[in-house]
């Protein structure tokens, strides 16, 4: 599966934001995919995570509530909303498979990884 991932940008504290991650792969729809995001000089982060229908996510404290993570398996696309940015969700944002059936937020368990889109948050 090769990912893309898209939507970043420069925004102001309070805006929102969709980044689309975009995959080409007959297997994408059956996957469970999640978003991730590597601020300078921090390690690589869990962000949100999604079930291969959608049926369940997980989300990380920080952003709970803020961003939401969807997907349209008919276009092999996941989204993650981010709303009432702050500035410390400045970041490059990945998003990237897993062949694991369950939920899981370690880096360590996805398999293919996309390159970044970059959000940065102005206060």
């Amino acid at each position: 599966v090769q990912l893309q991932a898209s939507g970043g940008g420069l925004v102001q504290a309070g805006d929102s934001l969709r980044l689309s991650c975009a995959a080409s792969g007959r297997t994408f729809s059956r996957r469970l995919t999640g978003w991730f995001r590597q601020a300078p000089g921090k390690d690589r982060e869990f962000v949100a995570t999604i079930t291969w229908d959608g049926s369940n996510t997980v989300y990380a404290d920080p952003v709970k509530g803020r961003f939401s993570i969807s997907r349209d398996n008919a276009r092999n696309t996941v989204y993650l909303q981010m709303n009432s940015l702050k500035p410390e969700d400045t970041a490059v944002y990945y998003c990237a498979t897993s062949i694991r059936l369950q939920l899981t937020t370690s880096p360590d368990s996805y398999n293919d990884w996309g390159r970044g889109t970059l959000v940065t948050v102005s206060s």
